[in-house]
């Protein structure tokens, strides 16, 4: 009998500390995620969000993988982000979609978290170019006001990592946390922009050229690839204000640049330089490219037509560029940028004295040299 009673406290010693060592470690795992939240919620803009869920988040809890799948179909974030100058191979495990149907039916109409192993199909989709793709992953959804924006995904080589029956209350917490903040850093972004854009085209403003136009020359130089700039003006703009009204001519500024924007790269910036004026600056493009691009443009405008109600307006431009060649800059001094844009100006100006409704190139030379023209 007292053997009987010692053995059934013993029994309970163990199941008590199982309990404490248990509550010990859910302590532990919910000061982990505090301690992330945190630094979630700290972080100052988009950029240090998503170093912090690349770099901070993985390493404090040793995940085997992480990625982000965002919604994207009018290319927001993605505008966001090269305005930011981050491009998209820093974080390789950032994915855009522009259909939801995908992870609509990878979490149902209740937006549950898709578990476990077994999910080849998703895996592949949500850890793109992984050397060792997952066996087992956690897929949360990524919810703002009832609207399913994209997804937090965390995946393991450990097949029993993540299984159908895993709590998952401590991740969706942190995936709903997650998603409160980029909403937030987008909208601060998107305020910061408002002073950089122009009101009445909606494409950045010449003191945003200005900045982007420091910071690409500078990358050119340290990476040794052509820039190449654009100047763009609109032909006898002044004759519709005076035909037709200042209303008409607001609308011929935006039709341009929504023409202009169509024809136009992601890493491209497109500025309204002043007036009737454009300016646009063409990374990793050399004098060939740029003239085949400000030709593009050219028609593309030749060819739209601004319908009024009684009758069609046709639109031209013309148009001057000029190229830091990578091979010759280190002939150049400071004041760069300045060069360049002169020197497509001066080439705009050879188009209108030819005529109009044309291209013309401005060779750069070093600063010591006259530079000459050729159309």
């Amino acid at each position: 009998m007292y053997c009987t009673a010692d053995a059934e406290v013993e029994k309970l010693r163990q199941q008590i500390k199982i309990y404490v060592d248990n509550a010990r470690d859910n302590e532990l795992k919910l000061r982990h995620f505090q301690e992330q939240e945190l630094q979630f919620i700290k972080s100052a803009g988009l950029e240090q969000l998503l170093e912090t869920f690349f770099v901070d988040y993985r390493q404090r809890f040793r995940h085997d993988a992480v990625s982000l799948l965002l919604l994207d179909p009018n290319y927001e974030v993605r505008r966001i982000l090269d305005n930011l100058g981050i491009e998209q191979q820093r974080y390789p495990d950032l994915h855009f979609g522009d259909n939801p149907d995908m992870l609509h039916s990878m979490f149902g109409r209740r937006l549950r978290p898709l578990l476990g192993a077994n999910q080849p199909l998703y895996s592949k989709q949500l850890f793109i170019g992984q050397a060792r793709p997952p066996v087992s992953i956690a897929a949360l959804p990524l919810v703002r006001q009832t609207r399913l924006i994209g997804c937090f995904n965390i995946g393991s080589l450990k097949a029993r990592r993540y299984t159908e029956n895993s709590a998952t209350d401590f991740l969706q917490r942190m995936a709903g946390i997650f998603a409160v903040c980029f909403e937030n850093a987008i909208n601060n972004e998107k305020i910061k922009l408002l002073g950089l854009l122009d009101p009445l085209t909606g494409v950045h403003n010449r003191r945003y050229f200005d900045q982007r136009l420091a910071e690409e020359v500078s990358l050119s130089l340290r990476q040794h690839k052509p820039l190449s700039c654009l100047f763009l003006d609109i032909d006898h703009f002044k004759a519709f204000n005076d035909n037709y009204g200042h209303q008409v001519g607001d609308r011929v500024l935006q039709e341009v640049a929504s023409v202009i924007k169509s024809q136009m790269r992601l890493s491209d910036v497109l500025g309204r330089f002043g007036g009737e004026e454009f300016a646009i600056l063409l990374t990793n493009t050399a004098e060939k490219e740029a003239l085949e691009i400000a030709e593009r443009i050219r028609h593309s405008i030749e060819a739209h037509r601004l319908e009024l109600n009684d009758h069609s307006l046709n639109i031209t431009l013309s148009a001057g560029c000029s190229t830091l060649d990578a091979q010759q800059k280190q002939q150049y001094h400071d004041g760069l940028g300045d060069q360049l844009i002169a020197a497509a100006d001066t080439a705009l100006y050879t188009s209108k004295e030819g005529g109009r409704n044309q291209v013309s190139f401005r060779v750069l030379e070093a600063a010591t040299e006259d530079p000459e023209i050729k159309d």
